[in-house]
């Protein structure tokens, strides 16, 4: 176990994972968390949006330290499991807990740990990690009402993303390199008319400054490579070219103010989940299995 004096708190600080536009705040690239003695410690860092609202909540964390988010190869030995509590910011109190966080780092050069909580009620809560200090990291749980982005257990909206045959004014309609990748060969709208599940990704490889949509695409692709024909998957980027200054309209069509996102439905086009931020083709799959989908 890590030692209580080896962390501090992160203070939302790599919450998604792509571009520093204002427009996506929530894919910022560098941590806002600070600490006299830093140099020595250990910090949570909070790899989620401000988007959750009441019901299972997924709060993936990695590590940092002075120098920035941790990679396996750090020099810094990451745990294979963390434990943590979910508790009321206000009264103290254990509401979720003790839960675990196995690490994820498939085809990651940072890990991560999702952790998952029930959450039933709106307001503020903070995760402690066991070996951390007692005030824990933030964690905001919203009335849905405020929430624009598509919720688990709502209609994933239908949109004419761009495809190899129709760019409908982005390009290039993929930055994923050496070449395009294979998602981007129908349109969401027409998925939703299939009635099979869908996996739909919107990210950019090219322009992610944490490097989390690179990663997230490849392993999508791998997830679909497995599955074939019994899923859709659709991939659509978040800007128009490779300028990277005009947010593309399948951002605007799901109220995104971040990035990446997965947006998983079942055979009527309901969200049954929605993966955002940081994500592995392991814990893909988790998903998959867990909703029966493969």
């Amino acid at each position: 176990m890590i030692s209580r004096r080896r962390f501090i708190t992160g203070a939302f600080a790599i919450a998604g994972g792509g571009s520093a536009l204002t427009t996506l705040a929530a894919c910022s690239g560098g941590s806002s968390a600070t600490s006299s003695s830093m140099s020595t410690e250990l910090q949570i860092v909070q790899r989620f949006p401000q988007v959750l609202v009441p019901g299972n909540v997924r709060i993936p964390v990695s590590l940092a330290n002075n120098n920035g988010l941790l990679s396996m190869d750090s020099g810094t030995e990451l745990p294979a499991t963390l434990t943590a509590n979910i508790v009321n910011a206000e009264t103290g109190e254990i509401v979720v807990g003790p839960i675990t966080a196995k690490r994820h780092d498939k085809g990651l050069s940072i890990p991560y740990y999702p952790f998952r909580a029930d959450i039933d009620e709106v307001g503020i809560f903070s995760i402690v990690i066991d070996g951390g200090p007692t005030d824990g990291a933030g964690i905001q749980i919203m009335d849905p009402s405020q929430i624009s982005i598509p919720l688990v257990g709502s209609a994933l909206p239908p949109f004419d993303t761009p495809t190899v045959d129709n760019n409908r004014g982005v390009n290039p309609i993929c930055t994923y390199l050496p070449a395009a990748c294979s998602l981007h060969n129908i349109t969401l709208t027409d998925a939703l008319a299939l009635g099979k599940p869908i996996a739909y990704l919107v990210g950019t490889p090219a322009h992610c400054s944490t490097g989390t949509c690179s990663p997230a695409l490849e392993a999508l692709l791998q997830v679909s490579e497995k599955l074939g024909d019994s899923m859709t998957f659709i991939h659509a980027e978040i800007y128009t070219d490779d300028t990277a200054t005009v947010v593309a309209p399948a951002v605007e069509a799901l109220n995104m103010t971040y990035e990446p996102a997965l947006f998983i439905t079942d055979a009527q086009g309901i969200v049954v989940e929605r993966l955002d931020a940081v994500f592995d083709a392991d814990e893909i799959n988790e998903v998959l299995v867990t909703l029966g989908l493969q």
